[in-house]
């Protein structure tokens, strides 16, 4: 398929959704009051920002092609930013939301009113905050409904149930991220994991709450499941139940069930379980999975899929759950996940490879560099191809669209690895030449683009979820070892990827995508674990527009955030 051909793919797809769910669209309001609330966890009282006094925050739920305007008012001590996270926000960069990337922070006293466009989006996406590290208490689930009309692919589920997995900090996020950076070292572990705000009792405080959700014998319900954490892939479980995961990433999958499954930071999951057995009491749990010489804290968290009507104690107890090093486990989760060809998703429309007009082959590290008032004479970064990256003081977008704002950003980020090195074997002693800077990759609207992200063994190695803004992209290759240019392609999906917008990149190996840039805009890319973002592992995607105004950036309201010092 040639690249004219595929954008006329792509068009006609996207005509017939948008037919189908303009002619249903609403509009919603929401209004969020982000101020400090005390909340008592492992018998201890911890003051966090969150949304409207509720951890986790609360749900946006409409229908697919909706419109949702959402209020924020900053009552807290600091600036943020919120991103609605998978959504792809076609010709709106102004409300995507990363800091200093299509916006500066929402200033303490003041408010700013996002809007949300959404297209072909559909299940289970989320919200949370963008800067530093305090998404850790601000997020919360954006779920969305089949259009009017519309039907599942499935059987259509008696009741569906949002889960979100987290990472619980006895401490005000964003001053463990401020101090680790000032020391140069890693931010500390969580207090313990939780499931949509419940630590479970596993901990070991006697005033701990624990996750139920009830549940009708005989009856179906659909698990929105989202990993919220920081740091910690996740996987899930609940006993003596079989999972049938149906889409991820607000995009249906082709069905597959499994005992358990496993999920990153940033993913989302929707997930059919059935109530079938014998009435009782039975424990869902979390645990963490780790590639990396840097494991979490190996703890296990609970909840409770509660029958109504029954008694006594929990049944099926025993919890099976894949150990936390389970590289088997995670490898055949992943190799289950493909595309489906239902009329409820997009026309699969994978770049050929003469569309591909841009390559792009980045590996992903963790590195040093001096610092004479760190800890130990040094300081940990990441990087992708040896760029670290460095947030602005104003933010891309606006630099980008006015075209008079000079040393904000550079267009030059390296397409491949500046250094060839065997990124996937013992590293111990190397240590490759980092730079820092806002080094930025332009593509132009219409253009096929693969990207190629090789994970390396510098530093404690391990997974990387990477999560574009902007667009959805599909997933066509994955490989042990060093990537190959030659020969790995050979074994490249193009039938059935799946469509996602944030991919698990296992240690020691590759994986590759490939979307068509169709949404003109600035759009970040980087590490959804959040201390190798925080340390640098990030880059931003340019979509220039095309040539007519429906495939040009929008302007930007007159309310946007004003940059510090401007």
């Amino acid at each position: 398929m040639g690249l004219q051909q595929g954008l006329v793919t792509w068009f006609v797809g996207v005509l017939f959704l948008s037919t189908l769910l303009l002619s249903n669209a609403d509009v919603h309001h929401y209004e969020f009051f982000v101020r400090e609330s005390n909340f008592t966890k492992l018998c201890n009282t911890t003051t966090l920002l969150v949304v409207n006094d509720s951890y986790p925050g609360p749900e946006i739920r409409v229908h697919r092609g909706d419109t949702v305007f959402v209020n924020v008012h900053n009552q807290g001590n600091y600036g943020f930013t919120i991103h609605w996270h998978g959504v792809k926000q076609p010709r709106n960069p102004w409300s995507d939301g990363p800091e200093f990337v299509t916006q500066c922070p929402i200033q303490p006293g003041t408010n700013f009113t996002y809007e949300i466009v959404l297209s072909d989006e559909i299940g289970t996406l989320w919200w949370h905050a963008h800067s530093d590290w305090t998404r850790g208490s601000v997020h919360g689930a954006f779920v969305i409904l089949p259009a009017k009309k519309e039907t599942y692919p499935f059987p259509t589920p008696d009741a569906d149930q949002t889960i979100i997995l987290e990472s619980w900090y006895d401490g005000d996020y964003k001053q463990i991220i401020d101090d680790a950076l000032a020391a140069g070292v890693s931010p500390r572990q969580p207090s313990a994991y939780a499931i949509s705000g419940h630590v479970g009792d596993t901990y070991g405080c006697p005033n701990d709450t624990i996750f139920r959700m009830q549940v009708d014998s005989e009856k179906i319900y659909l698990l929105r499941i989202i990993n919220a954490a920081m740091n910690e892939h996740f996987f899930f479980t609940i006993a003596n139940h079989t999972l049938t995961v149906v889409a991820q990433d607000a995009s249906y999958v082709r069905r597959f069930t499994r005992d358990y499954i496993l999920i990153s930071p940033g993913q989302t999951m929707d997930v059919l379980v059935s109530a079938n057995r014998n009435v009782g009491q039975y424990y869902m749990a979390i645990r963490p999975f780790s590639d990396s010489s840097a494991a979490p804290v190996d703890n296990i968290t609970t909840g409770i899929f509660e029958y109504t009507n029954s008694e006594g104690g929990l049944n099926a107890s025993l919890i099976t759950l894949p150990v936390m090093n389970d590289t088997d486990a995670m490898i055949n989760f992943l190799n289950q996940i493909r595309n489906t060809k239902v009329s409820q998703n997009p026309r699969i429309n994978v770049p050929a490879d003469k569309d591909i007009k841009r390559r792009v082959f980045m590996t992903l590290a963790v590195n040093n560099l001096p610092c004479n008032t760190c800890v130990v004479g040094s300081r940990l970064v990441a990087s992708l191809n040896n760029v670290s990256y460095v947030s602005p003081s104003i933010d891309i977008l606006q630099a980008y669209y006015n075209r008079n704002m000079s040393g904000v950003y550079t267009e030059d980020f390296p397409l491949n690895p500046p250094v060839i090195y065997d990124f996937t074997g013992n590293l111990t002693n190397l240590n490759t030449p980092v730079e820092e800077g806002t080094r930025v990759i332009v593509v132009n609207y219409g253009e096929g683009v693969e990207m190629v992200l090789q994970a390396t063994q510098m530093g404690a190695g391990g997974s990387h979820p990477i999560h574009l803004h902007g667009s959805s992209f599909y997933w066509v290759g994955t490989g042990f070892g060093n990537f190959n240019n030659k020969t790995d392609p050979r074994t490249y999906n193009l039938v059935d990827p799946p469509l996602i917008n944030t991919v698990h990149v296992p240690g020691r190996r590759w994986v590759a995508i490939r979307f068509f840039a169709t949404n003109p805009g600035v759009w970040f890319m980087h590490c959804h674990l959040e201390r190798h973002s925080s340390w640098g592992m990030d880059t931003v995607l340019i979509v220039r527009n095309g040539k007519t105004k429906k495939t040009s950036i929008r302007p930007p309201p007159s309310t946007m955030p004003r940059c510090p010092g401007t």
